[in-house]
């Protein structure tokens, strides 16, 4: 008898845990532990940060993009650079975005008045200068030389702000150029210089700039009547809504426009 009671008194414990350990798998559902919490999916959601950006934005706001996650850690900006006009359009047939920073009013008037972005604000200016190769081959002074049929001239598309920028300029002066090409965006125009296709081109003094030693930057009287200004706004349906108003903040504040000025922008 005293030996059945032992062996009981070892064994009830042990069938008792066998219980506990079986009916606390039982309470889990599959895949519960794979799953994350609702919670968990919003503050992942939120590290990401992605900003539509005008291509002549490219070297200043990847710089301000380092800045941000510097400041934010587990944060991630992602941007699409490239043509104003393009990047609107996407945003509003649905692509994912936080921010849209454009390189015109017209074309953030595209994304606020379809709803996607209220109160867009002008964080900087720019303005056009010739581009040519360092070597200037075809001797381009002034803007009435690109009106010379044998000067070979890229010029962005009408519909992209560069483009509708250079129109301005070349009515200004009364001036009619036959480009050999026109380009998307102003990135696309000033590789055409460097690679040595063209002999000048009208591009942003920005770019002229950020392209180094690349090409010879000229200035002209008429960029003055044709300086675009640059809107920045946090999209509606913003992924990240917090982030977004953020960056915006990095970009209007002294420290976004201190590298803005640097690259060549006009202060707004």
């Amino acid at each position: 008898m005293l030996r059945r009671l032992t062996r009981w008194a070892v064994a009830a414990p042990v069938a008792l845990a066998l219980v506990s350990g079986l009916s606390a798998c039982g309470s889990d559902e599959p895949g519960t532990t794979a799953s994350a919490s609702p919670a968990a999916s919003s503050a992942a959601s939120s590290s990401a940060l992605t900003v539509f950006a005008a291509a002549s934005l490219t070297e200043t706001f990847t710089e301000l993009g380092k800045t941000f996650e510097a400041a934010n850690p587990g944060v991630k900006v992602t941007f699409n650079f490239g043509s104003s006009a393009t990047l609107a359009q996407q945003i509003t047939q649905g692509a994912p975005a936080d921010v849209f920073a454009a390189a015109s009013p017209a074309t953030m008037k595209t994304v606020t008045d379809a709803s996607m972005a209220a109160a867009p604000t002008t964080f900087v200016r720019n303005k056009l200068e010739i581009a040519v190769p360092p070597d200037n081959p075809a001797k381009v002074d002034e803007l009435k030389d690109l009106a010379d049929a044998k000067v070979k001239v890229a010029l962005c598309a009408e519909q992209v702000p560069c483009g509708a920028a250079a129109i301005k300029a070349l009515d200004a002066a009364g001036l009619k150029v036959t480009p050999v090409t026109l380009e998307q965006d102003v990135k696309a125009t000033l590789t055409k210089v460097e690679l040595g296709e063209v002999d000048a081109a009208l591009v942003y003094k920005t770019d002229v700039l950020s392209a180094g030693g690349k090409v010879t930057g000229i200035d002209f009287p008429e960029a003055d009547k044709a300086i675009n200004d640059y809107p920045i706004a946090p999209l509606s349906k913003a992924p990240a809504p917090d982030l977004a108003k953020k960056f915006v903040d990095l970009v209007l504040s002294q420290q976004g426009k201190d590298v803005l000025v640097k690259a060549g922008f006009e202060a707004a």
